[in-house]
C-alpha cells in the first residue's frame, strides 16, 4: 500500500450515522503506556476502537515469553474474535504510548452489528484483513533473509500505522528492539545490528522507543537486494 493512501480500518469504513451509534453505545477510556486494553485468557466483554495511539498484540508461549504479532493504531477493532467466538481472549494488546479508544461492552455492540446496515460487512472485512496479515507473517514477509523481513516489516508499518513527519520521513509505532526481533523470529542482536548499518546509510533514524524511516524507497531497494543475495 501507497504511504499516503489512507489505510483501511473498521472505523474508518463505517458511514457516519454507524460510526455515531458506536459512539453512543461506548464510552471513551485513556490508557497510560504499558497499561493493557484486554488480556489473554480474559472473558471477551467489550471490544475497543482505538482512537489515538498505538498499541501492541502479543501472544505468550507455553513458556511464558511473549511475541509480538501485530501493531493496531487509530481506527482499529480491538477484541473482536472473542466476540465472534465466544472464547477467552487469545491475545493481550498493549499500549505502547498514551491512548485513547472507545469501548464498547458486548451486548451494545452486538445489538449495533444487528442494526447497523454496514456493521457485519464491515467486520467481516477487519477479520480478513487480519487473516490475510497473519498469513503473510506466517510466510516470511521480506524473504528468509533475517535484515529483510526487518525492512519488509518496518515498510508494512509505515504504510499501516506510518505518521508522515513534516521534515520528511514516516515514523512508525515505538516498538523496541526486542519487540520488533519477536515480531519477525529474529534476536534483538539482529535487529540492532540491522538497525546500525541503516542508520549509517541514512535509511533510518531511531532512539528511545522511536524510529523514523528517513527514505523508504531506497530501505526497499535495499530490503530487495538482501533477498537477491540471500
Amino acid at each position: 500500500m501507497p504511504l499516503d493512501a489512507p489505510r483501511p480500518t473498521f472505523w474508518t469504513s463505517l458511514d457516519e450515522a454507524s460510526r455515531l451509534t458506536l459512539q453512543r453505545g461506548g464510552r471513551h477510556r485513556r490508557f497510560k503506556a504499558g497499561e493493557h486494553l484486554c488480556r489473554q485468557g480474559d472473558v471477551p466483554d467489550h471490544v475497543l476502537v482505538i482512537k489515538e495511539g498505538w498499541a501492541k498484540v502479543t501472544i505468550a508461549g507455553e513458556d511464558g515469553r511473549e511475541s509480538v504479532v501485530a501493531v493496531r493504531g487509530p481506527g482499529d477493532l480491538i477484541g473482536e474474535a472473542g466476540l465472534i467466538t465466544g472464547e477467552p481472549r487469545t491475545a493481550t494488546v498493549t499500549a505502547l504510548h498514551a491512548l485513547q479508544a472507545l469501548s464498547v461492552p458486548r451486548l451494545r455492540f452486538s445489538t449495533f452489528l444487528k442494526e447497523a446496515p454496514d456493521g457485519w460487512h464491515q467486520l467481516s472485512s477487519t477479520v480478513a484483513r487480519r487473516l490475510a496479515q497473519s498469513d503473510g507473517r506466517l510466510t516470511g514477509g521480506g524473504g528468509p533473509h533475517l535484515a529483510g523481513r526487518l525492512a519488509a516489516f518496518l515498510l508494512q508499518q509505515a504504510a499501516d500505522n506510518g505518521r508522515p513527519l513534516s521534515g520528511g520521513g514516516v515514523l512508525i509505532p515505538p516498538l523496541s528492539q526486542t519487540e520488533l526481533g519477536s515480531c519477525i523470529d529474529a534476536s534483538r542482536e539482529t535487529v540492532a545490528r540491522a538497525l546500525r548499518d541503516w542508520r549509517a546509510l541514512g535509511l533510518v533514524e531511531t532512539g528511545w522507543r522511536r524510529t523514523v524511516i528517513r527514505d523508504p524507497a531506497a530501505l526497499r531497494a535495499h530490503a530487495g537486494a538482501l533477498r537477491d543475495d540471500f
